[in-house]
């Protein structure tokens, strides 16, 4: 299990990580979101010790990534595909790191087919290689010690559909078999498909959290109607809230329970619904608003 506790980091007078609490469970991928600058890049540096914690701490199984003997055992960790050795092959990549955790050289072959690199390609030298070759080439790094975790930063940047496809099916697996996997992302549609439990993180805070199946009942109900004003004020007298979205009123109550004040009302309605992706995405842009890139002039670092 991953453990992050009150975790915080300053940068003078910045605070990029602001008391940020989480777990992340064994046999489930949990979905890291938010906005480009969020804080999940440098929450995630924490948790693998690249970067000092103000205060606050993380922990894998129980224990802090440095004191675990040999972290590429236990621990999977993919935070930047482009900061491989562009001087050397992915065999020779994979190999380095196969001879630092002590393990033999079969697993290289081993993780080169697992993540669909044909020889001719593992041979090449990563300046040569696209951007999604090297998110292959940092999965089966990841991989390569059996770890019963994984962290994993925007491994899909880079990837086609069909390579999209493959990193869901390989990390879904990898959860039914009792893995942990932590998967980090700024587009919700990434993660919703895989995703068993979602945190998200604006502004260096945590915003929401819970298994994807509660966000989405929160999402509540999405209702259309030829008369919005009328439906509206039904919605206010029964101490309804609600958003307007797109021409429709998403309401945060069960669809019953809507159909039931717009009866009522004597407003007839063209849909209603419960809010599915698209109210859980509605949800998500509504929660992170202030750190959206076209919805404010300066952006923050990651």
């Amino acid at each position: 299990m991953i453990k992050v506790e009150s975790l915080t980091k300053k940068y003078g007078g910045f605070t990029a990580v602001d008391d940020v609490s989480f777990t992340a469970q064994p046999g489930r991928v949990t979905g890291f979101l938010g906005p480009n600058g969020a804080g999940k890049s440098t929450t995630m540096r924490i948790m693998v010790g690249l970067t000092p914690a103000s205060s606050g701490h993380a922990e894998i199984a129980g224990r802090r990534y440095a004191d675990l003997p040999n972290p590429g055992l236990e621990v999977g960790v993919l935070l930047d595909a482009s900061a491989q050795h562009a001087g050397r092959t992915g065999r020779e990549i994979l190999t380095i790191a196969a001879q630092t955790m002590g393990l033999p050289k079969g697993r290289v072959d081993a993780m080169l087919e697992r993540v669909s690199l044909t020889p001719t390609e593992a041979n090449r030298r990563v300046r040569n290689y696209s951007l999604g070759m090297r998110q292959r080439l940092g999965i089966a790094t990841a991989l390569l010690g059996d770890p019963a975790v994984l962290i994993l930063d925007e491994p899909a940047n880079g990837l086609d559909p069909a390579g999209i496809r493959w990193m869901r099916d390989l990390l879904r697996g990898y959860a039914d078999q009792g893995g942990t996997v932590l998967l980090s992302s700024h587009l919700l549609h990434e993660i919703e498909v895989i995703a068993d439990d979602l945190v998200v993180i604006g502004q260096g805070r945590i915003v929401a959290g819970g298994t994807k199946a509660e966000l989405l009942a929160a999402a509540g109900t999405l209702v259309r109607t030829r008369d919005l004003p009328t439906l509206s004020r039904a919605l206010v007298a029964a101490d309804l809230h609600f958003v307007e979205s797109t021409g429709a009123l998403r309401v945060e109550a069960d669809p019953d329970v809507v159909g039931e004040v717009a009866l009522a009302a004597g407003v007839a309605l063209t849909e209603l619904r419960s809010a599915d992706g698209a109210g859980l995405e509605e949800m998500f842009l509504e929660l992170t608003a202030e750190t959206q890139r076209d919805q404010k002039s300066e952006g923050v670092a990651a």
